[in-house]
């Protein structure tokens, strides 16, 4: 929340970078306002001298009433108790009871000018101090009219103030026009520490509650942070919006928010990954600040049965302090000893004792796989210790070491390349041109990983071609040996952390995912629900286990032999992978089919694979199609027989093909098999089937192919499409015409009874109806040949006659006859010609051009209109 010099206070969800509400508190500024969120309320002082209350959720005014009679400069909320303090240029402070209806229970004078803040001391809530322009603050309790004692040291007035919340350290921090920041000792009462630096009035100051931080912000436009035990300036940030006047916090949070002239800016302070370890036996150290705590994850008996991803119930012990404040802890390789590393210093120490071994000035420390260790003490000095502490070797590099990483080899790395050199005589072994963020040995030596921004490499150690070369005296350059390392893989991954288990790299990467790369095939072990990062790998358990910022742990299951059976098939030893394959349990089979399948080996995946939908799959993709047949068989599901009907339909196994589509009950397919078939059983089977299942379409056109025209109209009745029932029959049954007509009127009459009367009977008019009486006749003639099914290898016989009309060949044939019987020759010949044939059968096979003029109104003979229908 920001209350502005506008007049107005805005609420904003700072994940979305939204404003999510906004308050008109005033046309003069609001100096000050406070989130009370056990009642959901915002209060707010202004300089109009009022305090107004609202309801956040709602945006009601809650409460309006005049605190003081100047501007109002600050407005602090008790943390358990109804209280609200006000402090204001009349140089009061008052105390407000909200359970009382705002009463003003009491007030604090002493003040000599403008009360500029106020705030509760955390570890006694009953006490506030009070920072004012007389150049003082005073510390107050509530219930006694004057102050316990005042703190004066400031050559100009004071603007702010702040209670220390860490630690045991009684401290508050006073921050002043003489561009100052004090800290005090509020029991002794005297000043342990002034914080010079800025150019102009300190504005605003506070301790951060988990970070060993000050923060000061000044009108000089800067936020400088400084380490609150060595008080050594850290940082100093300008975001060029003229003069600072607030900084907010949250606990819990790495979040700072800063008040501008002209903005806010939010930022994260410090590093959000726990400074912890953990050593080979599972046995884990990690620093809360200055704490140092430990966990054991053998304590949690097998019986215990965590699953995957739960957080492990683990004891916590003390183990001691730190006499710096840990910015990293790390085991050496056989976890006697653990060093932190802070405060531009190092300690080394045992640890099951946590006993001071060693320590010394470092900017960072790192152990060799052997027990040495090396420190970086500037950019330009590395030293090198030997396994019982003592300096070895001091090297000069010849340019910027920015970082330094352990390991197999010592690597120093500038923002542009790596640089790595042997431990005991630091010669050269290899330059190699990347930005590196990150460096993971494996346990054997012959694997590293070197992450970067946005990739990582998985690189091969030749240690016996470099030991030749450098024992055979060559020159090693200044790029190395050549051939040192041998690039194996590049992913295109971001790694947050990372760790080597055998040939296999596990690593969480940006989004959060924890994966696992063996011979550059990664693959997803789980999806993570929050930042969390690796602390080591577990064989006796085949766990891995990851650490949050919470200080939670929890183990994923990683088996060994999965690993193992994958690095065999990468190297292609495959007779091997299948003597490990019995070690790995059936619930994992499916991960190692679908590694298998994606190295392109899929009957080896179909015969180790256990989901049956996988397993189908799989089959489809083989065209095993008995094998699919045998899993749809046992699933029972209709989308498998369908994708099998498909697959078998196109190989052209069509009886599996059939079986398969009646187990689906796939009537479109089965309606395209058996007409492609020319199958008449199997059609009359299907119209069975569909009109079973209220399938109509399928059900007709089965129906109509089968020239079974009265049950195809009479499904059209049925299903209440008595128009199109009168259409058809007047195509194809002119001998039904008068029947459906009589239906059609007696339904058009419940709508409109003047459109059913003017429907014309052709029983009544068959003038209307243009060649009645030879329709009649074709249908008569073609009824006894509609139940002829010629197999589909003859359809190329009248594929040419598709588009010739009955009606038409009768005419002609008529007048054939006529012309025949003037010439003496028999008239009943010309019905069995084969032209009248085919023309028979085209009724039955082909869909007939129905050109039908149903649209024409007409006179019938009795003076009323009908509407007729003319077809051919």
């Amino acid at each position: 929340m920001s209350s502005l010099y506008s007049g107005s206070v805005c609420i904003w969800n700072y994940q979305t970078q939204t404003m999510v509400k906004s308050f008109e508190v005033s046309e003069l500024p609001v100096r000050s306002a406070k989130f009370i969120p056990r009642k959901q309320w915002v209060v707010a002082g202004a300089d109009d001298m009022f305090i107004r209350v609202y309801n956040y959720n709602t945006m009601d005014k809650v409460k309006m009433f005049e605190a003081h009679t100047d501007y109002i400069r600050c407005v602090a909320v008790h943390p358990t108790l109804p209280y609200v303090l006000s402090s204001s240029d009349d140089m009061l402070i008052k105390l407000w009871d909200w359970d009382k209806g705002w009463m003003c229970t009491q007030i604090f004078e002493g003040h000599s000018h403008y009360v500029m803040q106020i705030t509760f001391n955390p570890k006694d809530t009953n006490t506030f101090a009070s920072a004012s322009l007389d150049r003082t603050v005073k510390i107050w309790s509530l219930g006694s009219p004057d102050p316990n004692f005042t703190l004066d040291g400031h050559s100009k007035g004071v603007n702010c103030v702040d209670y220390f919340t860490g630690g045991d350290r009684p401290y508050l921090i006073t921050g002043s026009d003489d561009q100052t920041a004090k800290v005090w000792d509020y029991q002794t009462k005297s000043c342990v520490q002034t914080l010079e630096g800025h150019a102009h009035n300190v504005s605003a100051v506070c301790f951060h509650p988990e970070l060993p931080i000050i923060m000061t912000g000044s009108e000089d436009g800067t936020v400088r942070l400084w380490h609150s035990t060595t008080y050594r300036l850290e940082n100093t940030l300008n975001y060029g919006l003229e003069r600072v006047w607030s900084l907010g916090y949250m606990k819990g949070s790495r979040r700072v928010v800063i008040g501008y002239d002209e903005g806010t800016i939010m930022i994260k302070i410090g590093r959000e990954e726990p400074v912890a370890s953990m050593d080979n036996s599972g046995k884990i150290i990690w620093a809360k600040h200055n704490e140092i705590q430990t966990v054991n994850i053998k304590a949690v008996g097998a019986e215990a049965e965590i699953a995957d991803g739960e957080r492990l119930p683990l004891a916590v012990k003390e183990l001691g302090s730190c006499d710096l404040y840990p910015q990293s802890l790390r085991h050496n390789p056989n976890g006697r000893f653990v060093v932190v590393c802070g405060d531009g210093e190092y300690i080394i120490y045992t640890a099951l004792a946590w006993r001071n071994r060693s320590f010394g000035s470092a900017l960072e420390i790192v152990w060799s796989t052997e027990g040495e260790y090396a420190v970086r003490e500037s950019t330009s000095k590395i030293k090198i210790y030997s396994k019982n502490f003592q300096e070895r070797k001091s090297i000069r590099p010849a340019f910027s070491a920015e970082r330094i990483y352990g390991g197999v080899l010592l690597a120093m790395c500038t923002n542009d390349f790596i640089c790595f050199y042997d431990w005991a005589e630091c010669r050269l072994i290899r330059r190699i041109d990347v930005n590196v963020k990150n460096v993971y040995w494996a346990d054997s030596g012959d694997l590293v990983t070197i992450a970067s921004d946005s990739s990582f490499y998985i690189l091969k150690y030749n240690r016996d071609l470099v030991s030749s070369h450098l024992d055979g005296g060559a020159s090693a350059g200044e790029e190395g040996v050549e051939d040192a390392f041998e690039l194996l893989h590049e992913i295109n991954e971001r790694v947050r952390t990372g760790l080597w288990v055998g040939d296999c790299f596990i690593y969480n990467n940006s989004s959060w995912r924890l994966n696992y790369c063996v011979g550059g095939e990664v693959t997803t072990m789980f999806h993570l629900d929050r930042p969390m990062y690796l602390l080591g790998y577990l064989a006796n358990q085949s766990r891995v286990y990851l650490i949050d910022k919470e200080f939670n742990v929890v183990g994923y299951t990683l088996l060994l032999s999965l690993i193992e059976y994958k690095t065999l098939v990468m190297r292609g030893d495959l007779e091997r992978a299948n003597t490990v394959l019995p070690s790995i349990p059936k619930e994992q089979h499916n991960s190692v089919a679908h590694f298998l399948e994606s190295r392109g080996m899929l009957e080896e995946a179909l015969d180790i694979a256990t989901d049956p939908n996988y397993r189908f799959d799989l089959a489809v993709q083989l065209g095993s199609l008995e094998v699919a047949k045998e899993i749809a068989v046992e699933a029972r599901s209709e989308s498998k027989w369908k994708q099998l009907g498909e697959l078998a339909m196109s190989t052209g196994k069509l009886e599996m093909a059939e079986e398969c589509l009646l187990q689906a009950t796939d009537l479109s397919g089965l309606l395209l098999l058996y007409s492609s078939f020319g199958d008449a059983e199997g059609i009359t089977k299907l119209a069975s089937m569909a009109k079973e299942l209220g399938k109509n379409n399928v059900a007709f056109l089965s129906l109509f192919m089968l020239g079974k025209l009265e049950e195809c109209l009479q499904l059209l009745v049925d299903s209440n499409r008595i128009p199109e029932a009168a259409l058809m029959a007047r195509s194809y049954l002119p001998s039904k015409v008068s029947e459906i007509v009589s239906i059609w009127k007696t339904d058009l009459q419940k709508v409109n009874s003047k459109a059913a009367e003017s429907l014309a009977d052709p029983a009544e008019y068959p003038n209307l109806f243009e060649d009645w009486q030879i329709a009649l006749n074709v249908e008569a003639t073609v009824a006894p040949k509609r139940g002829v099914y010629p197999p589909a290898e003859e359809y190329t016989t009248y594929a040419e006659r598709s588009n010739e009309s009955l009606v038409e060949a009768f005419k002609s044939m008529n007048v054939e006859e006529e012309a025949s019987s003037e010439n003496g020759e028999p008239a009943h010949e010309v019905i069995e010609d084969d032209g009248v044939e085919e023309s028979q059968e085209d009724a039955v096979e082909v869909e007939p051009d129905d050109s039908v003029d149903g649209g024409v109104l007409v006179n019938g003979n009795d003076g009323e209109e009908h509407w007729g229908m003319n077809n051919e």
